[in-house]
């Protein structure tokens, strides 16, 4: 197959950043999205429906009229039910992100104990606004490879026990357990996976040297693992669907002594789930993981615009700009197989 034409898909886990930042980045989405989930973990954190809305004018000036940023709050221990109900109201605000406080970028405002954030939740779950979750613990104690497995058996699997019709998105899954936890978890909860995970095992991080351009969190993990999480991409299961979890650093933030963790992917985020499925000898099934499997659990229309991969080798670039400092790019300076048309499909 030398030809691939695809239902415009959408991202359903990005950051975009703000200011210049956001500027230089949320073209790459646009160009291949419709629409994207956008996490609100800005400095300072968007933790109101005004926040968001703000926000979402300044991606839309970014990244033009016809893409649609789908937004979220940051969920605190001071979230009010009516904040929720606002979110619920408004027709703009798409899931609530739970991140343990700690966990990762800019999540020192998140949750520290979760009982503190019941009554929210339980207006979520009468709203029907769904619960993204970076589902790691940071207790120091645990081991950094176990502590999504750790996160399921202290809070997730007694969470969706205890609010049985809250819909959860299981975000950048990464473990053969997390596979197995969203396959055997009662309706309403679903995941997304990156490209990173399906294509990188954590040998990926010290190849030649120490790799901080494949650092993320969760970090990547055993091949047994990336194994489980490329049968669940391309199984056809509608529980699994796309999440880039593209998460741009400046080069100098990234190749520091305290390096940040995120993986930058927008540059090529549809292509590099085309090169994953084609490993697996999936391709007929990447339409319904990116275009369509999403879309249903958020309870939104199929996009009915198409777009078009052509099978040409193309080398991505050293770096981008990135809004006056320079982004490198997940598979800075190798080929990937898979390009995107510039002519409609």
């Amino acid at each position: 197959m030398n030809r691939l034409t695809l239902r415009r898909p959408d991202d359903w886990h990005l950051h975009l950043r703000d200011g210049p930042q956001l500027r230089a980045v949320a073209g790459f989405t646009a160009e291949r999205f419709t629409r994207a989930i956008v996490m609100p973990n800005l400095k300072p954190a968007i933790t109101t429906v005004a926040q968001a809305r703000a926000y979402r004018q300044r991606i839309l000036e970014a990244a033009g009229e016809n893409f649609q940023p789908l937004m979220t709050l940051y969920l605190t221990e001071q979230t009010s039910s009516a904040e929720i109900d606002a979110a619920a109201a408004s027709g703009i605000i798409h899931g609530v992100k739970l991140y343990p406080a700690g966990a990762t970028t800019h999540s020192d405002a998140g949750v520290r104990n979760i009982e503190k954030v019941y009554p929210a939740l339980e207006r979520m779950s009468s709203n029907g606004l769904p619960l993204l979750v970076h589902g790691e613990t940071v207790d120091p104690q645990d081991d950094i490879f176990d502590r999504e497995q750790r996160f399921i058996d202290t809070v997730l699997a007694p969470l969706i026990a205890r609010f049985t019709t809250l819909k959860v998105v299981f975000e950048h899954v990464t473990t053969r357990a997390a596979v197995e936890f969203v396959q055997g978890a009662r309706a309403g909860v679903a995941a997304t996976i990156t490209p990173q995970h399906l294509l990188l095992n954590r040998n990926a991080l010290f190849a030649g040297g120490l790799r901080p351009h494949h650092y993320c969190l969760p970090v990547l993990k055993r091949e047994q693992d990336r194994e489980a999480l490329l049968a669940a991409a391309t199984g056809g299961d509608a529980r699994f669907f796309l999440g880039t979890d593209s998460a741009p650093h400046a080069r100098q933030d990234k190749e520091s002594a305290c390096g940040c963790a995120g993986v930058f992917s927008a540059h090529a985020g549809i292509e590099l789930y085309a090169e994953a499925f084609e490993q697996a000898g999936r391709l007929d099934r990447l339409q319904g993981f990116a275009s369509e499997f999403g879309a249903h659990f958020y309870g939104l229309q199929l996009n009915e615009e198409h777009i078009t991969l052509l099978r040409e080798e193309w080398t991505v670039p050293a770096s981008y700009d990135f809004g006056g400092a320079q982004i490198v790019p997940f598979r800075a300076g190798e080929p990937i197989r898979w390009k995107l048309s510039r002519t409609a499909g």
